[in-house]
């Protein structure tokens, strides 16, 4: 399979923008383009191609060139593509978007077709077994009803089970964004929990919910979820030590990604990261800096530094 293919090429994309956007343009217009999206040499091979019409893509009327392609015009699938398609519909959280029958019918069309990859390709070391039931249909109609609230700005009834165990129903929830955590192969909501006095901000695990069920409410104006989520941080970040060995900055980088941080070198074999948190994300905050081992050092801050201390304690006695 030729991964680098004429659709991937920078010249294809500057013709496919120009042809898109401008039915008719001028030369100098073109020479703009070209100049803006493309390289030091580009004018030097396109132009004269345009101009002499031996890409048959543009006719001449006077000082324009006018477009022989229709803007809406479709372009094949290569088979990249198609193969990165079904392996995505090897994916069981494919579920939560398509129904059963879509992805049947994308499957059979696609029949002929060998996926990039499938599970067996990868080995997750560090990743909890018990997953979400992508599969269960309650699950499904949970998830789907919530995207939905959120594209249509509804608020929403959701019935769940605690960590304790307590079935608890909440109305006026306003579902803001989901969000999906690789260690834990779960989904979760991130939502905000409207009262009196103040918007709350609630994190709940889409396993946990027994119903989810959409309100007549809706609100006109979307809240700024990050920088709620931002203003709820603690003061104090977490403060680490981060070696080199082992590709442990390499790895620390991409288990944080999603969260707000700042890190410096300190010197060849050491690198500072402070790491800004709210008390929904300490947990599982702990337990990723504490999969990493003694390649990275807890300096603080106090709070923080006392539950590792907890528990790693509590790990020593099992």
């Amino acid at each position: 399979m030729n991964i680098f293919s004429e659709i991937y090429n920078c010249y294809y994309q500057i013709l496919k923008s120009i042809i898109t956007n401008h039915p008719e343009i001028s030369l100098e217009d073109l020479r703009t383009n070209i100049s803006e999206n493309g390289f030091e040499e580009s004018l030097l091979y396109l132009i004269p191609k345009l101009e002499s019409g031996e890409w048959n893509l543009f006719e001449k009327e006077g000082n324009l060139f006018l477009s022989k392609i229709r803007k809406d015009f479709s372009v094949p699938l290569t088979a990249l593509q198609k193969s990165y398609i079904k392996t995505l519909l090897q994916d069981r959280r494919m579920l939560l978007f398509l129904y059963r029958e879509e992805i049947e019918n994308l499957d059979s069309m696609l029949a002929d077709v060998k996926p990039l990859w499938d599970d067996s390709s990868f080995y997750y070391y560090d990743r909890f077994s018990n997953s979400d039931p992508y599969e269960d249909d309650n699950y499904i109609h949970n998830f789907r009803t919530i995207l939905h609230a959120i594209n249509n700005k509804q608020y929403i009834t959701i019935e769940y089970i605690s960590p304790r165990s307590d079935r608890i129903r909440r109305e006026n929830y306003l579902p803001c964004k989901l969000e999906y955590s690789i260690k834990n192969d779960r989904f979760r909501l991130i939502c905000l929990r409207k009262d009196r006095t103040s918007n709350s901000i609630s994190t709940l695990n889409i396993h946990r919910m027994q119903s989810v069920r959409t309100m007549s409410d809706t609100f006109t104006e979307f809240p700024d979820i990050n920088e709620i989520i931002t203003n709820s941080y603690y003061k104090e970040p977490v403060h680490l030590l981060i070696s080199t060995k082992r590709n442990t900055l390499e790895r620390a980088m991409l288990h944080f990604a999603n969260y707000k941080k700042n890190t410096n070198k300190i010197d060849e074999d050491t690198y500072e990261c402070f790491i800004y948190y709210n008390e929904g994300m300490e947990t599982e905050l702990l337990i990723e800096v504490l999969s990493f081992g003694p390649t990275v050092k807890v300096l603080g801050n106090k709070k923080f530094l006392k539950l590792f201390i907890e528990r790693l304690k509590r790990q020593k006695e099992f």
